[in-house]
């Protein structure tokens, strides 16, 4: 069956068709935003994961060079339990680093927290190894080279499962100002326990660690108080 001539789609027919799918898909396009990968929170993360793994292998390089002193049971009770105590501090950092908060500021500081704690954390592990030690508290009982005894979720500084879950929920100022008194709290705990360290520890490297450890985090509270004080 033949098709008249009339209804026959002229080529400038055609022509306007295409031009008005390629006008839709225009439209379609303009209304699709695209952030640079650089501004995307989930790609962030997953660069700063990627470095912490990278920063905690460091650690391990570093530990092992230094594991030849003889440890009393303040290095060994130190290392693993500040290795737990930091594990949670990176825990902390990457949440908050999800959020895109108004204080680009206190994003630096977390960005810091999880790099250089993650170091520290290689740092003990290797230092463990070295000293022929388990790489955790596998008693659930921390504190005790303190003599001051303790649950290990417990430890002066930790945040509660109520704590992360409300800052996992926080959002905009409210998670601003959660990150900072939950790290302020948390670093006051690991002070009193670093001080210890670097005043008991029988090993060179774990009392500058220690030491290194309190001073840094002096000096972060010191940041976070000022910023939650603006």
């Amino acid at each position: 069956m033949s098709i008249p001539e009339s209804e026959r789609p002229t080529d400038q027919t055609i022509d306007q068709d295409d031009n008005n799918d390629d006008n839709n898909d225009d439209d379609n396009n303009n209304n699709t935003i695209v952030l640079p990968w650089w501004r995307s929170p989930l790609n962030l993360i997953a660069i700063l994961i990627a470095v912490i793994v990278l920063a905690a292998g460091s650690g391990f390089v570093i530990g092992e060079r230094h594991a030849t002193e003889h440890p009393n049971s303040v290095d060994v009770g130190y290392l693993q339990d500040m290795r737990a105590h930091h594990e949670q501090a990176v825990e902390m950092s990457l949440i908050f680093l999800g959020k895109q908060g108004p204080n680009p500021t206190l994003h630096l500081i977390a960005k810091e927290i999880a790099f250089g704690q993650a170091v520290d954390i290689g740092r003990m592990i290797q230092l463990l190894r070295g000293f022929e030690q388990p790489e955790a508290n596998e008693a659930g009982t921390g504190m005790t080279w303190m003599n001051d005894p303790m649950p290990l979720d417990r430890m002066p500084g930790l945040a509660t499962d109520a704590d992360m879950n409300a800052l996992i929920a926080s959002k905009g100022t409210d998670a601003d100002r959660m990150f900072a008194t939950l790290m302020i709290a948390h670093h006051e705990g690991g002070i009193h326990m670093a001080d210890f360290a670097a005043a008991h520890a029988a090993t060179s490297e774990v009392r500058a660690m220690a030491s290194a450890t309190s001073q840094s985090q002096r000096g972060e509270i010191a940041e976070l108080k000022k910023l939650m004080s603006m």
